[in-house]
């Protein structure tokens, strides 16, 4: 609604703005071919009567000058008042409309709860938002350069304008209700600094940063992030993969692993699996193959241990998780059996 009423207005703009340049052309044109002015002469006196400054004429007027300029006067005194309220009524509701959009997006964020904050729209920060919106899960962008901002805003991209070294920033995007904080911030000591306020404001949000140089993951890990990435390293050792074994990464690089309809890849709450079934206590007594075609490719305990290829026996302790591969049909079936979408 606010986009079209400031369409309605950017279209009143450009008639009152037309009306304007044909009242001067009109001018200009009327003083050179009636009294025979000349060019700057015909324009310094337009501007002087549209503008009723009050000047004396270049020149004595005579009839037929006198006439056209009273037609003018009167015609230039409509349009501009016309033009002057449109303009002064566009730059204040385009105020209003901006705060009002503006509250209307953070009462939306105040909405969040354990969603995602991502500090930084560059390369890393769009990439992780394209991922969470495959996912459909809710998240706030922070981020300081406006013309972004202006530019990747909307409906489906919540953002808050700001510097996320900021505490006041980061509890307007919601951190204290946040469960994950991403900091893709280009610098490392800005990156740093965002973990340490983070970590003090939210002591149970899973935090990752990016780093840029190997030396500032022990500090970044040290000031409270659970996860630090480089992508750098990460980008030198899949190239070297590619080289190493080729087959084996196109196959990763191949399974989809959320977001669409060709997912191959699924990790599923134990809870979930307990709150349809009080029986499941080990992974045979899921069945998953027989009764999905998925198959178990690991495990992940309470404690935040994995196992990959996990054994039959395994226990299904609460807060633990099991990970599935299959085909996207399958991945479907197991879905739909236990609701997980």
């Amino acid at each position: 609604m606010v986009n079209s009423l400031l369409k309605f207005f950017r279209t009143k703009i450009y008639l009152a703005i037309a009306l304007l340049i044909f009242v001067l052309l009109t001018g200009v044109l009327g003083f050179k071919m009636i009294s025979g002015y000349s060019w700057v002469d015909a324009i310094y006196m337009t501007v002087i009567t549209i503008t009723t400054v009050g000047f004396g004429e270049v020149q004595p007027l005579d009839d037929s000058s006198k006439i056209f300029t009273v037609f003018l006067i009167l015609s230039s005194v409509v349009i501009v008042g016309y033009a002057l309220s449109i303009i002064t009524e566009y730059i204040i509701s385009r105020n209003n409309f901006d705060e009002l959009k503006k509250k209307k997006m953070q009462k939306k964020i105040d909405s969040f709860k354990n969603h995602t904050i991502i500090c930084g729209f560059g390369r890393n920060g769009k990439q992780a938002a394209k991922k969470l919106m495959s996912y459909k899960k809710p998240f706030v962008i922070i981020e300081k350069n406006k013309d972004i901002i202006e530019k990747f805003q909307s409906e489906t991209i919540p953002m808050v304008f700001g510097n996320a070294n900021e505490d006041e920033i980061l509890l307007q995007a919601g951190l204290e209700r946040a469960g994950t904080l991403i900091s893709a911030l280009p610098s490392d000591a800005d990156n740093l600094f965002v973990v340490l306020s983070a970590r003090q404001i939210n002591k149970n949000a899973c935090i990752i940063s990016r780093a840029s140089r190997e030396t500032s993951y022990q500090k970044l890990k040290l000031a409270g992030a659970n996860n630090v990435i480089s992508p750098d390293r990460i980008g030198g050792d899949h190239m070297a993969s590619l080289v190493v074994v080729p087959d084996l990464i196109e196959f990763i690089d191949n399974l989809a692993v959320g977001g669409n309809e060709n997912v191959n890849i699924e990790e599923i709450d134990v809870d979930k699996l307990y709150n349809t079934s009080n029986k499941v206590q080990t992974i045979k007594d899921l069945d998953l193959r027989n009764k999905t075609g998925c198959t178990v490719i690991g495990f992940k305990g309470s404690d935040g241990e994995y196992i990959v290829n996990p054994e039959a026996e395994t226990k299904l302790v609460p807060h633990s998780k099991v990970i599935v591969l299959g085909r996207p049909e399958q991945i479907q079936e197991l879905n739909s059996i236990y609701d997980l979408d």
